[in-house]
């Protein structure tokens, strides 16, 4: 990727050498990291080289009647001021400058601190623009306006309020092994930001769970990224999530793909845990039947701060496990726990944020194997 701005905004912050430079740092790093654990090959997906970013956040400078898009500088101290982002997606890409004119020229720039973008691979585009002011039906009727000439959607935000011009997601269709599935993306809420990384990984997932056996659990299930490619590969799937919005989405892919082999339920894990072992009654899992369960597979995609520790230890009850991370530091610490029941039999290295420091890994583990 090239790009003018390397050095001066913080968006990329390891581009010396270009791309091949940067994932291989990426690569030696984590190999390091988790010797002690594992010493087989860790397998390596790539990101685009350019292009790649689904979603993406700007701030909106104001110099006079001129409005730019910003981005803190790489040494922290300031802003730049770009008009362009190679690594958006090419639907935003080819959006920005379009946009940010049509906002001058209807007059419709007071106050507005940040623009926020969410693309399909298919083009379809939600814009989320945020205010300091509230919003009035002269607003709606010229950011609808904006809209149509666009063909987009647009988020309109202010404190307490959101006024929805059309829609507020967009459908993405992912291909993973030839087969496609569909999700809705809603607007300010998580998605994974890299959608050919994200089809890598469902795959390689996939691949890992070909031979387990029964039922499966997945803990942070969010809006079924990963539940509902499993749907075609196991009996019965139990899924939790503790965010509301995110499980009214996963029902809503559930349907968007056909899937009727799935149960979410809005819980939190620490709650899960104390229903599944009796501890206490939830009213969330009066209708699920968990002794129809065979379970002997759990998945998990926690958030950054990984899992505490008694989540750990009820992650250890089942004799497969496939763990996802996107912060590699957490992982080694709850690796550290894992190990002592279970082998890691598998790892991957996922570029799902190029430029950077982060990656996302994937992990499969084992039960130990008791030698007689």
């Amino acid at each position: 990727m090239n790009c003018k701005y390397f050095g001066k905004c913080g968006a990329c912050v390891v581009y010396e050498g270009g791309y091949e430079k940067q994932l291989f740092l990426k690569s030696e790093l984590n190999k390091e990291r988790f010797s002690p654990f594992y010493s087989g090959d860790i397998s390596i997906f790539r990101s685009p080289l350019s292009h790649y970013r689904s979603r993406s956040e700007f701030k909106i400078w104001h110099i006079d009647e001129k409005l730019y898009y910003a981005m803190n500088s790489i040494d922290k101290s300031g802003v730049v001021f770009i008009d362009e982002c190679p690594q958006v997606s090419e639907p935003i890409f080819a959006l920005m400058p379009k946009l940010l004119k049509a906002i001058e020229d209807n007059c419709i720039g007071f106050k507005l601190f940040g623009v926020d973008f969410l693309s399909s691979q298919s083009g379809e585009i939600v814009v989320s623009l945020l205010y300091h002011r509230a919003l009035d039906s002269a607003w709606r009727d010229v950011a609808a306006k904006i809209a149509d000439e666009l063909e987009i959607y647009i988020i309109g935000r202010s404190r307490g309020q959101k006024v929805v011009i059309k829609q507020d997601y967009v459908t993405e269709i992912l291909n993973v092994g030839g087969t496609e599935f569909r999700f809705n993306y809603i607007e300010n809420s998580f998605t994974q930001p890299n959608s050919k990384v994200n089809e890598q990984m469902i795959g390689w997932v996939l691949k890992n769970l070909s031979d387990t056996q029964g039922d499966l659990l997945e803990l942070y299930c969010g809006a079924g990224n990963f539940t509902i490619p499993f749907a075609k590969e196991f009996r019965k799937i139990l899924a939790t999530e503790i965010s509301k919005s995110s499980i009214n989405a996963a029902k809503t892919n559930m349907t968007l793909n056909g899937v009727d082999n799935i149960e979410f339920v809005r819980m939190s894990v620490e709650d899960f845990v104390q229903a599944l072992d009796g501890v206490r009654a939830f009213n969330r899992m009066k209708d699920i039947d968990i002794d129809a369960y065979k379970i002997n597979t759990i998945f998990v995609d926690p958030p950054r701060s990984g899992m505490d520790e008694a989540t750990c230890s009820f992650v250890a009850r089942y004799e497969n496990i496939i763990y996802i991370s996107c912060n590699p530091e957490t992982l080694v610490r709850d690796l550290a726990i894992l190990s002592k029941t279970h082998d890691v039999y598998d790892m991957a290295l996922f570029d799902q944020f190029a430029y950077t420091h982060h990656v996302e890994m994937g992990v499969k583990l084992s039960k130990k194997r008791i030698a007689l």
